[in-house]
Parts: C-alpha cells; structure tokens; sequence
C-alpha cells in the first residue's frame, strides 16, 4: 500500500508540475470512457468522480459510457468509441481478450490510444505498452483470496464449516475475483459450494435476494457466504434478513464501498469487503492516455485493491465514501 501512495503521489506532484503549462493553450484531449454498472450506483460512483477530477484539471472532454456490466455492450460501446476518432479511450476487460484483441488492433492502428481498468487484458497490454495501454486496477486473483482470509479471520470461521461463493463463475475473466475467495475459504478448510450469477442477476441485483433467500433456506448449515460483485454484496443484508438471520449468523464477504454496504459493515452484516479504490480506477486510466498523448509515456500497471474494509476501519473511511471519493 506505502509502494502505491508513493507512486501516486509522485505522479500527483507531476501533474501538478505539467498543469502549471496552461492546459487552456493545449488542444483539448477526448476520451471515452468505460465506467461500469449505472451512472451514480455504489460500485461505478468514485470511478466516475476520479475520472472526471482528472479530466477537469487537464482539459480533457470527456465522454462515459456505462453498461450495466453487460458484455456484449461493452463492446458495442468501444465500437461506439472508435467510430468518433478520440484521443483516447478506456475499456474494462470483462469481454476478454478474445473479444477485444481485433478491436484493439484496429484502435491502435487508426492511432487512437488504448488503456484498460477494473478487469486486466494482460496479452493486449503487453502488446501496446508503448502506446500507452496500461491498467489501473485491482489484481483481481488475490484481491478476492485477500477477501477470503479476511472473511475466516473476522468471522472465527473454521475447517468443516460450509460456505458459498455466489457470483460470475460462466465468464473466465470475472471470475479470477471469485476463485480466489474460493480457494481462501478451501485452503481454511471449510466446504465451499459455487454458484453462478445470471446476465439477468448481474445487470438487476434485487434478482438476487429470492435466488439467495431460497438458497439459506435449502442449506440452514451456512456459515459463510462470498462473492466479489459490488452490488450483490450491497443486498446481502437484505437476502439475510429476508431468510431471518441476525447480523454476525452469516459471515459475509464482498467487494468495493457503496453506501448499503458501508450500512451493512457498521451494521455486522459484512465482515471484510474488498477495496479496490474505484476513484483511482478513474482517475489514473484518464491522466495515462493525458500522460500518453502529450508525453508519449509508456502504459503505466497500478494495483489499486490492496485492503479491505471491516467494521474496524469503516469509520474512519465513511466521510471520504460519504464525498463519493473512497
């Protein structure tokens, strides 16, 4: 984390130093950007603000673009992009590589910069590093084990007992978060069961308190429940009260800090939620293409998810979260 805030801060301190050139007398860079779930939500909010911070300081018009975390509109939305000829533009990695690989090609090719957050596209980045195609985000394999050990910890979970690991399992490049909850909870020697999340779930969360609810209910020896999906993680207090548990009964596990679940984590219904700090999955994908385009820098890799936030430490980060920063 010290290794991070001091990049950061470096990079911070140097932008600075370039924004005192008068960024009026710069040609305005465009980018569009790929900022997740739904305008506002808990889990795209702080990426949107970082993203938008960074553009404003830099004279950069920026356009997003969200996609209730469908696929098939991520895609659909780069090809959106590359058609307005921008300076620049950020895509998440949830399509896969196999998806992207002749997009990006053809991006790179009409000279337009490429950089990815939230979901790394690893072979793409080293292919176009040069041209600035970096990644701001989190290692996602060992954000979700962090999450694992932290649910087992916080919980007083033990060898035997049975948990759940609801999320993405049916898309390989959303599931890398969640298997490393899995393998946490295995290697602690609990009985872990997988369950996967439907596009229908993953675009309309509220679908998934019936589908959890009737889940407790089939299996009263639950001790544990996971998952690595922001806004599932925010109705977990309501699947657990729709089932008649009390806060602490079922050790929770989830990712990123929208205000359910910071309720949720003051209120004992969430042990450990990954943070990935979504303002830096913003911010930094904006200032590489700003860095790229009028510096010619290389792509910059950023592990932002390095921690988790428990009932311990919630209050100390609520006021940043309340400002849609954290």
């Amino acid at each position: 984390m010290r290794k991070l805030t001091l990049i950061v801060l470096i990079l911070a301190a140097f932008g600075i130093l370039l924004s005192s050139q008068a960024w009026a007398q710069e040609k305005q860079i465009v980018i569009y950007m790929q900022c997740g779930g739904t305008q506002g939500d808990g889990a795209t909010l702080a990426r949107t603000n970082g993203a938008r911070a960074a553009a404003a300081a830099n004279n950069v018009k920026l356009i997003e673009q969200y996609s209730k975390w469908d696929q098939q509109t991520m895609i659909d939305q780069f090809k959106q992009a590359m058609a307005a000829h921008p300076d620049g533009i950020e895509i998440m990695g949830h399509p896969g590589e196999a998806a992207f690989a002749a997009l990006v090609d053809e991006a790179e090719a009409q000279g337009i910069i490429v950089t990815s957050g939230n979901n790394p596209l690893p072979n793409i980045e080293a292919k176009y590093q040069s041209k600035g195609f970096g990644y701001a985000g989190a290692d996602l394999y060992n954000g979700g084990f962090l999450t694992g050990q932290s649910m087992v910890k916080a919980g007083g979970l033990k060898a035997g007992d049975k948990a759940l690991v609801y999320d993405i399992w049916h898309q390989e490049g959303r599931s890398r978060s969640s298997q490393g909850v899995y393998d946490a909870l295995v290697k602690a020697g609990l009985q872990v069961e997988k369950l996967d999340v439907s596009q229908a779930v993953d675009s309309e969360t509220s679908l998934a308190i019936p589908i959890l609810t009737a889940y407790l209910q089939a299996h009263p020896d639950l001790k544990a429940i996971g998952t690595q999906h922001g806004s599932i993680t925010a109705i977990l207090p309501k699947v657990l009260q729709a089932a008649g548990k009390k806060p602490g009964e079922i050790v929770c596990g989830g990712i990123d800090l929208s205000p359910a679940t910071v309720a949720a984590i003051q209120g004992g219904w969430i042990s450990a939620s990954f943070d990935q700090v979504l303002y830096l999955q913003g911010y930094l994908p904006v200032m590489q293409i700003v860095w790229t385009k009028r510096y010619l820098m290389p792509g910059l890799h950023f592990d932002t998810g390095v921690g988790t936030a428990t009932p311990q430490n919630i209050g100390a980060l609520k006021p940043l979260i309340d400002k849609g920063i954290r």
